[in-house]
């Protein structure tokens, strides 16, 4: 019997492979396409359109590193905004605050969410929390019709900038973001990868629109094993704090917030980015 190997295309030259234990699911949707599988090493993960979204191995590390950066940021914040984010990670992280009140998730695929409830119990099991208000429906359209500042964190927990995610790296979707967050609001967005071309050039054009936008605009960095050259990064945006001047360090770990990979001295270093980095996000 041959092996079955799920591939993932990271370059011309450059493939990722998982040994499948099992191919759990496969299904097509006017959006896309939605795999999931089991596999030894990584555990279950979960595919859209031949691309990992989340593996059950390191799924924490994304999830931790786009909540708690800003949360820890701003301690005030109390109406949140996840776009994307179908597969619910990010909405157990934030559930993880007592302070927040309330959390709309707007996820253009419904079918994402309703089988990562079944197949990703680990990630989707707070989507039923009281807090939270799924909305499916265009996150490009949502934020356009949402009435202004009404928002004290927006995170945009996207795709890549092809097809079903593509509009969520527009300069109108910044603007709109920009316009929806009260006065002291943070964005934080997927900003790719520096490390191949495909993915550098749209981190440099989303890092370039957001900047001309908000008058804080930083990227930090994370590892992401299974994410293309493991090297990944988040763009954060505020109308008025500073991530490494303003987040209150104390406050943050006064919570005891259990984490796997976030801790406050990450907070500090994950904006210590390489030459090479800054080099590409000074470009024009």
């Amino acid at each position: 019997m041959l092996d079955l190997w799920f591939t993932e295309k990271w370059s011309e030259d450059t493939r990722f492979s998982i040994k499948v234990k099992e191919h759990l699911y496969s299904e097509e949707t006017p959006f896309q396409k939605i795999d999931f599988f089991t596999s030894n090493e990584y555990g279950r993960f979960f595919t859209l359109d031949g691309m990992i979204m989340i593996t059950e191995k390191d799924e924490f590390i994304y999830h931790e590193m786009i909540t708690h950066v800003p949360m820890c940021t701003n301690m005030n914040i109390k109406k949140v905004l996840v776009i994307g984010g179908g597969d619910g990670g990010t909405v157990r992280e934030l559930t993880r605050y007592s302070t927040i009140e309330k959390i709309d998730m707007v996820e253009i695929d419904e079918r994402v969410v309703r089988l990562s409830q079944k197949f990703l119990p680990f990630t989707a099991d707070k989507l039923e929390d009281k807090r939270v208000t799924l909305y499916f429906q265009d996150g490009l359209k949502f934020v356009e019709e949402c009435s202004s500042e009404t928002y004290d964190l927006i995170l945009v927990d996207s795709t890549d900038p092809i097809s079903v995610g593509e509009g969520l790296f527009t300069t109108e979707f910044y603007k709109n973001c920009y316009r929806v967050l009260k006065e002291d609001g943070i964005l934080v967005n997927q900003h790719e990868s520096p490390y191949y071309e495909r993915y550098s050039q749209e981190m440099k054009k989303a890092h370039n629109k957001i900047k001309n936008i908000f008058p804080i605009a930083k990227v930090y960095q994370f590892h992401q094993p299974t994410y293309a050259s493991g090297h990944w990064l988040f763009g954060f945006a505020s109308k008025k704090y500073n991530p490494t001047l303003d987040c209150k360090i104390e406050e943050w770990n006064k919570l005891d917030i259990r984490t796997r990979y976030y801790n406050t001295d990450i907070q500090m270093a994950t904006f210590a980015l390489p030459n090479y980095v800054k080099a590409q996000l000074e470009e024009k």
